[in-house]
This record gives structure tokens, sequence and C-alpha cells, in this order.
């Protein structure tokens, strides 16, 4: 039985029978769904090993640093797959994201060769790939010696394949032709609406479809539901205050943080159509936002949606995913929409959070290291992490396609599909890559907080940054 089993599986990868067939002749040969699962997960990591030498590296240790997160979960669930496929060992130091970042700045900073490869967002290469800590990997993507020719780097999304190249040059477009790849794409966020559906019928509103009708939504739902608020959104004295729908929407109005002329930086928050839509913001918060929302981050954000504090979030995609599910006492009742804020946009265009794989410039191993990353990165791995864990959202093209996938996700997470589908096209990374990124973004966040608290009024506040921007950037050399 099982090694009719195993022929199923192969052929199935050899795309010589459905996913339907399959799950039939499995049936008929008395093979449980995990049973079938392990034997298409091994036929698929054969077919992977097929054309290239895995084995290259056989006997090596690695060593990872990641970050807690589901990602990271669906990678060690399958991390034995990896270890047999190419004789490697694999060991790994994981810890919360409130300190995950200081590890991994404080092992780079050293020097050390302790890590291998680690988990990272894209910002932040901003700082360790002009420092010289970690590798450009265009290098190894394009050496048909080191990359298995299965690998397809082309089925990664363009947008997020774009976000994490940056020719090191302060204002540099992302993406560019003589962009370096500071990381590899592992799995991503895109920022839409996320909203409690049993609320919005008991009030009688639709999901809003732009910044607008939020604004006007948000306050109604507040003001009829009787206790939960309207819209959830960050608000800490953080970057990542500003990079998840507060730049998504600010994007989809047109705006920019900086305009860059003769490679010289010059603030942009202050134009008259930033203003406008700052005033929009600021006053959706302050209508219908958490009483202490300046101390709001993801997990403020999320929780309240999972346990009906308020109606909508507009923030990660996968944030509304994880509130639908586990133990969180709206599981069931969160459905999503994608949301342009600009009434005149075609389309949304959000910011994007990808969290990545990059191979430390210290590893003593780069090469059996990229071994590692490519096939955390493969569509077999992707397929794997999709399919039977909750990783999402997964970065390859090809992946989003797959009937089983998509079927499970549109089963529990009525919206979600569209939502992605709809923005992915225009998801990707509106920041201007510079080297004083996090510190000018958090002051963004501080003078947002400002004029919440009505310490300052809009127009005045957004002067008063971009003066201090202009001023810092002239500082550093990055502007004029």
């Amino acid at each position: 039985m099982y090694e009719k089993g195993r022929d199923l599986a192969a052929a199935f990868v050899r795309k010589q029978v459905s996913r339907r067939e399959l799950i039939q002749r499995a049936s008929q040969l008395g093979l449980s769904v995990a049973a079938t699962s392990f034997f298409v997960n091994q036929a698929m990591s054969q077919a992977m090993a097929a054309d290239f030498d895995w084995q290259k590296h056989k006997g090596t240790n690695l060593k990872l640093l990641l970050n807690k997160h589901p990602y990271a979960d669906a990678m060690i669930a399958n991390l034995d797959t990896f270890k047999s496929m190419t004789g490697m060992n694999v060991s790994y130091d994981i810890f919360p994201e409130d300190v995950y970042f200081d590890k991994v700045t404080a092992a780079l900073s050293s020097g050390s060769s302790e890590y291998d490869a680690f988990m990272t967002g894209a910002y932040m290469t901003w700082t360790y790939g002009p420092a010289g800590w970690i590798e450009d990997l265009n290098e190894y993507i394009q050496d048909s010696d080191l990359t298995n020719p299965n690998y397809n780097w082309d089925d990664v999304l363009p947008g997020l394949r774009a976000s994490t190249a940056w020719n090191g040059v302060p204002g540099g477009e992302l993406g560019s032709a003589d962009a370096k790849q500071w990381c590899i794409p592992w799995g991503y966020e895109l920022n839409n609406v996320s909203y409690n559906k049993p609320m919005f019928d008991k009030v009688g509103v639709k999901p809003p479809k732009n910044l607008p009708e939020m604004v006007e939504t948000a306050a109604k739902l507040t003001k009829d539901l009787g206790g939960p608020y309207g819209v959830g959104v960050r608000g800490s004295r953080s970057w990542a205050t500003i990079h998840p729908g507060f730049l998504s929407g600010y994007s989809n109005y047109g705006q920019r943080d900086f305009s860059v002329s003769d490679g010289k930086l010059k603030a942009a928050m202050n134009t008259k159509e930033s203003k406008a839509y700052h005033e929009l913001w600021v006053k959706m918060i302050q209508e219908s936002g958490p009483k202490n929302w300046s101390t709001y981050t993801w997990y403020q954000v999320g929780t309240d949606l999972g346990a009906g504090a308020s109606a909508m979030i507009f923030d990660a995609d996968i944030l509304g995913y994880f509130m639908n599910g586990g133990d969180n006492k709206e599981k069931g009742n969160i459905h999503y929409a994608p949301f342009a804020a600009n009434p005149a946009a075609s389309a949304p265009t959000p910011n994007v959070w990808i969290w990545s794989l990059a191979l430390s410039s210290f590893s003593g191993q780069k090469e059996a290291a990229w071994y590692f990353m490519q096939w955390a990165s493969s569509v077999e791995h992707d397929l794997f992490g999709a399919r039977k864990m909750d990783f999402v959202n997964p970065v390859r093209a090809s992946v989003w396609k797959d009937e089983e996938f998509r079927n499970r996700i549109d089963k529990s997470y009525p919206g979600y599909l569209e939502q992605h589908d709809v923005s992915a096209p225009g998801a990707k990374i509106y920041f201007t890559a510079q080297p004083l990124f996090f510190d000018l973004t958090t002051q963004w966040a501080e003078t947002l907080q400002k004029m919440v608290a009505k310490e300052v009024p809009v127009d005045e506040g957004l002067d008063q940054l971009a003066a201090s921007v202009d001023k810092q950037l002239k500082d550093a050399g990055l502007g004029g």
C-alpha cells in the first residue's frame, strides 16, 4: 500500500494525475490525509533534488536567527525535509519581536559568525547592506552552480523582489538595474480592511471603499454599537505606526515621504495634499479610534479586533487573518475587503512589510547557508506552508494559484483572496530608501500623536516636521 502511495504521489508531482484523482485514489488505497500529504511532500523533495546536487554540503551545521512568527513555525515544521534532502543539520535561536531586532543588530555589528542566515525586514537591510553586514544575493541567484535550476526566482511577486533590492544610494529607486538583492522575500503582508461582519450588519453599514467613507463609517459604528470603537490603527511613537495602513493610504493619494532631486532628499510631508490626508486621518482617530491610541502597536490593534473591542482595522491583512482563528472571541466573524483610500484611485496601493531571509557576511559557510535559503523560499516549501500551516501571505505567484490553498482560505476567511488579488499588483514598499529611515519615520509618528492630541494643528505640525527633517538630512549630507 505504501509503495503504491509513493508512486501515486510521484505521479501527482509530475502532474500526471489531478488533485481530485490523487485524493480519490489515496482513499481507495486506504491512505489517510496525513499519509498522503507526507508522500506528496516527499515526492516534491525528490523532484526538487533531481537536477541539483543538494548533498554538496552534507554534514555542514548551519545556525539561524529567527523571529517568533508563523512563518518561522512553518519552516521549523518542514525542516526535516531539508535535512533529509541535503544531509545538513540546522539549529536556530528564536526570539520574540520585541527583542529580536536588537539580537540581530548585536550579532551583525560585532561581526559574529555564530549565525549564518536570519530573518529580517526589508527596511533593516537599508542599514545592514551599506554597512557590509549582509551579502548581495544576486551573486548566488545568478550562479547556476549554486542555485537549483527549478528555483524560479521570477515566480516571486515582482513588487516584492524589487522592494528587497536597493543600490545603496540614498533616494535610489528600489529594484533598479544596479540594485543589490539584500534579502530574499519569504512571506509578506499588505494593508487592507479586516472587519467584524456581525457588527457591520447590526449597524447596517458596508465596508468602506475609501478614506472619507472610512471616517464616516467608523463614526457611525462607534456611535451605534454602544461599546466597541469604529476603527483600529497603530499609534505608538514608532516607525511601525507609519508603515502599515497610514502609508498605504498616503501613497494611494499619490503622496511621498521625500522628493529627490540631483541626488538630494527633501521632506514632502507638508504638501497641500498631504495636509488634507492627515486632516482626515487625525479626525478618524479622534472620533473613532481607541482612547489610548498613542500606545497601540500591531498587538493591540489585532487583539482588539479579535476580542470584539473594535469593529474594523486598517492594518496588515495577515493580522486580520490571525484574529479570525485560535481562541479569539470573534473567531469566524472577521471578513476582509480591499481598500483604496483615495476615492479617485482605480485600485489599492498598499505599502508592504516583507519578512525576508538574509545571508550574514560573517558566515563561514555562505554557500551552504544559501542552499538553506533557496529551499526555505522555494515553491515546494511555500506550498507546504500555505496548504498545511498559517504561511500567509506566500510570496510566490504560483502558490497563490494553488487550488488547495485557495479553497482553504476561501472557506474560512471570507473576502481574503479578493482583497489580496485586487491589491497585489500595486503592493510594494513606498518609502524612499535612506539611512535615516527609522529616526525620521519615528519622528513622523510622534508628530501624528501631537496632532491627534490637539497639541499642534495639522498644518503647523507638518511644516515643523518637514523643517526638522530637512535639517537632519542636510546635517547628514543627504539634503540640499
